[in-house]
């Protein structure tokens, strides 16, 4: 073997010990943990610090890298698609993800939102600051009212059969957009989209676990869900006020309405919450709040990938412990988390008995099926 070749070598990428899942109904395979540039890569850390965060993902189990056309004004774009190139990692053992809306620079009525324009031309603008000819998957990073949903669907249709990505998505849709669609992709047989980015973590759990479960079973729909931790909340380290380097004291503009909250006495019952979900995590599971939280997330098997940040190297190894706690789980220790967190949500009274039938429906068949 050569030299060229045992260094090339080197750089194929290695699953260590982690967990793959289909990107909906997909046949993308994407790790359960991923990587985010929101806030981080790019903005609060730059240069060789976004390089070892990323190498040490990526020497862990983690080849997807998520980020946006508005994530630090383009700049995380850019700084991923620096640290790829310079690591030499091969395209095909990545999966690299982005988002158009919010466009950067200067914002006028063309520059952002969803119009067929915007979406050519922001991803065409994105692929640029990445140094690449395609994205795995590229989302619709918020709904736009203001563009008909056909023009939408049609645009994403027109980014893939281009070649300028393989998959499209959307994040922080509603079931209803959602549903619109999937249906106007079906009448002008046009891809409709893979999988949705959502919010979904301990404490924020409606829309994912009641919204989207219709669509789940429907279309199969595949999520790579953020903030797992709620920007910090359910590590603890908010406990006993904020510390001069979390997101909350570093991000104060962006996080301002989030630290009063945190001040209210709905604030501090959560935080009470999560004391309680600390003795836990440690007494009876032997890991920290951190791995709990994290675990917690993709045990739910519709989420595909749960997306990390991560602004020092060892953030990435310490995260990465989550996928020891996962087979403790149990459904006794889950039924402990939720009474802690009181917070399981109702579905409607419709869907509720849908379930109730369904579930005897399956009951009376097994009685007549023979076994």
């Amino acid at each position: 073997m050569s030299r060229e070749h045992g260094l090339q070598q080197e750089k194929m990428f290695d699953p260590k010990n982690m967990i793959f899942r289909n990107l909906g109904a997909s046949g993308l395979r994407v790790p359960v943990f991923s990587l985010g540039g929101w806030l981080t890569l790019g903005g609060t850390q730059k240069g060789d610090t976004v390089k070892e965060i990323m190498q040490l993902a990526f020497d862990n189990g983690i080849n997807m890298f998520d980020s946006a056309e508005g994530y630090a004004e383009g700049n995380s774009e850019v700084e991923m698609g620096r640290v790829i190139r310079e690591c030499g990692w091969q395209r095909s053992d990545l999966i690299v993800t982005t988002k158009i809306f919010f466009g950067t620079g200067r914002k006028d009525f063309n520059s952002r939102g969803l119009s067929r324009k915007h979406l050519i031309e922001g991803l065409n603008h994105s692929l640029a600051r990445l140094g690449m000819d395609y994205v795995d998957v590229v989302f619709a990073h918020r709904p736009d009212t203001t563009v008909p949903m056909e023009e939408i669907v049609r645009g994403f249709d027109w980014l893939i059969n281009a070649g300028k990505a393989f998959y499209w998505g959307t994040s922080e849709w509603s079931a209803q957009q959602l549903q619109e669609a999937h249906e106007v992709a079906a009448k002008h047989n046009l891809i409709p989209p893979t999988c949705e980015q959502p919010h979904y973590s301990m404490m924020h759990r409606e829309r994912f676990e009641v919204e989207y479960e219709p669509l789940f079973k429907k279309y199969k729909m595949g999520t790579t869900t953020w903030s797992p931790l709620d920007s910090g909340m359910l590590t603890g380290k908010y406990n006993d006020g904020i510390p001069s380097d979390s997101r909350y004291a570093t991000n104060k503009e962006f996080f301002a309405e989030t630290v009063a909250k945190l001040k209210s006495p709905e604030g501090q019952a959560k935080i009470h919450q999560v004391q309680k979900l600390t003795e836990l995590a440690e007494k009876e599971l032997g890991c920290s709040m951190t791995h709990l939280a994290l675990a917690w997330v993709i045990k739910n098997e519709n989420v595909s990938t749960c997306i990390l940040g991560a602004s020092k190297p060892e953030q990435i190894v310490d995260n990465l412990k989550a996928l020891d706690v996962l087979p403790k789980l149990t459904p006794k220790v889950m039924k402990q988390i939720d009474e802690i967190l009181g917070n399981v949500p109702a579905f409607p009274v419709s869907r509720r008995l849908s379930l109730v039938l369904a579930e005897q429906s399956r009951l009376q068949m097994l009685d007549v099926l023979p076994s």
